[in-house]
C-alpha cells in the first residue's frame, strides 16, 4: 500500500456559526447554542483559517486514516447540531399489558410503568442537555449535541429490553422509528 506525506479533511463553516480551534479543543458557537469537544486523545492536526477548519495527519497509516474521518465527522456533527439540531422519535409498542410513560424532572429519568405487567417501573436515564416529551404512545428525544440525543434514545429503548422470553411473541417494547433535524416538522414523516 502506498503511503501519503499527510492527508487532510477540510471542513467549510457555515454562515451564523463559529469554531475555535485551542489545540485540539473544538468550541461551535451557532444559533442553537454551544457545544465543545475534546479531541486530544486523535493523532490528528487542527486548524482553521477564514470559513474553514483543517484536519490533517502526517505519515498515515490505515488507524490514522479512520482517526482523520473520525475528527471531522465530529467537528461536522458538531456544526449540523448548533445550526439544525437532533430529534429522535420513539415508539411504544404494547400488546400484552397497556404501557404508561412519564418523564421525572427531578431524578432526570424517563419512567417506564406496567411493562409487560411488571410491578416495578423501569427507568431511562436523560442525558444533560437534551429534551423528552412524551405525548401518547410517541416519544420524543431532542437536543443539539449528537452523543447526547442519541444516547438518550439507546437508553429508552434498552431499557425496555426483553430478556428469557421468545422475541418474536413478545414484541412490546419502545423502539426508535425516525431520526430527523429539528427543522422538519414533528409529525410521523419518515426519514430515508
Amino acid at each position: 500500500m502506498a503511503r501519503f506525506e499527510s492527508l487532510q479533511r477540510t471542513i467549510q463553516v457555515p454562515d451564523g456559526v463559529t469554531v475555535e480551534v485551542d489545540a485540539k479543543t473544538v468550541k461551535v458557537k451557532g444559533p442553537r447554542g454551544t457545544l465543545q469537544e475534546d479531541l486530544s486523545h486523535l493523532p490528528v492536526t487542527i486548524t482553521q483559517s477564514g470559513r474553514e477548519v483543517q484536519v490533517s495527519v502526517t505519515w498515515p497509516r490505515k488507524r490514522e486514516i479512520g482517526m482523520l474521518g473520525t475528527a471531522a465527522a465530529h467537528i461536522r456533527n458538531m456544526i449540523r447540531g448548533v445550526t439544525k439540531g437532533y430529534r429522535y422519535n420513539l415508539r411504544t409498542v404494547y400488546a400484552h399489558f397497556p404501557v404508561t410513560v412519564k418523564v421525572d424532572e427531578k431524578a432526570k429519568a424517563l419512567k417506564v410503568e406496567n411493562f409487560t405487567g411488571e410491578k416495578t417501573p423501569r427507568s431511562a436515564q436523560i442525558l444533560d442537555g437534551v429534551k423528552v416529551a412524551v405525548k401518547g404512545d410517541d416519544i420524543t428525544v431532542e437536543g443539539i449535541d449528537i452523543k447526547a440525543v442519541s444516547q438518550t434514545a439507546a437508553n429508552i429503548q434498552n431499557s425496555t429490553k426483553i430478556k428469557k422470553k421468545d422475541l418474536r411473541v413478545f414484541l412490546d417494547g419502545i423502539y426508535i422509528d425516525t431520526k430527523t433535524s429539528l427543522e422538519t416538522p414533528a409529525g410521523p414523516a419518515k426519514v430515508k
